[in-house]
């Protein structure tokens, strides 16, 4: 089981009792892979990372105020919040800690390539509880190549947690927005000759 003293993961590293600190697909990812079962490789960008980087950037109670503006009745004011709350994510700074360290794990996972191609992949702390599924909410993004590029991906994906979608079903089961997390699974891409 990994503890939450540092922002990053590899696969080995973590297994399903982790949903907290890698969400839902990250601990599968990590119980396969220590299962031996083929997955490509990758690491964990934490959900301390992204609670860091709502507090370090004071997000918090910006974000709450824009979603006070969200109606039921009046769906499309989700649209209009999701669009604040994203625009203000992604400009925001990631943290130097955090992006130094995803940058060394990007080039480390990339091994005798400099700018590996990689799935920078979403999963929320709250996925496929019980009585809810919150899988597939948010986005993915595939053959992200270069440092700049991971950072923006990181951020694009922080941001999914307020998809409109994200924002109205949270809403509707009650759960509290700010103790959902996202953490971020980065994985190597593999060019594949057949699936299934």
């Amino acid at each position: 089981m990994a503890t939450q003293k540092k922002f990053i993961y590899w696969f080995k590293e973590i297994g399903k009792e982790d949903i907290s600190l890698v969400g839902g697909k990250g601990a599968n990812l990590g119980e396969m892979y220590n299962l031996g079962i083929p997955v490509p490789p990758g690491f964990i960008i934490s959900s301390g990372a992204y609670f860091s980087f709502i507090e370090e950037n004071n997000l918090k109670g910006k974000i709450k105020e824009y979603l006070q503006e969200t109606d039921k009745n009046r769906p499309e004011s989700f649209t209009g919040v999701s669009e604040k709350i994203k625009k203000l994510i992604v400009s925001s700074p990631i943290p130097k800690e955090i992006s130094q360290e995803a940058i060394k794990a990007y080039f480390k996972l990339g091994g005798l390539f400099k700018n590996p191609l990689v799935a920078v992949r979403s999963s929320a702390t709250a996925e496929d509880l019980p009585d809810a599924s919150f899988a597939g909410q948010q986005r993915t993004f595939l053959n992200v190549e270069g440092e700049t590029s991971l950072i923006e991906a990181v951020r694009e994906c922080w941001a999914s947690l307020f998809e409109p979608r994200a924002i109205f079903y949270r809403e509707e089961k009650g759960f509290d927005h700010f103790k959902v997390g996202l953490a971020i699974p980065v994985q190597k891409m593999i060019q594949s000759a057949a699936s299934g």
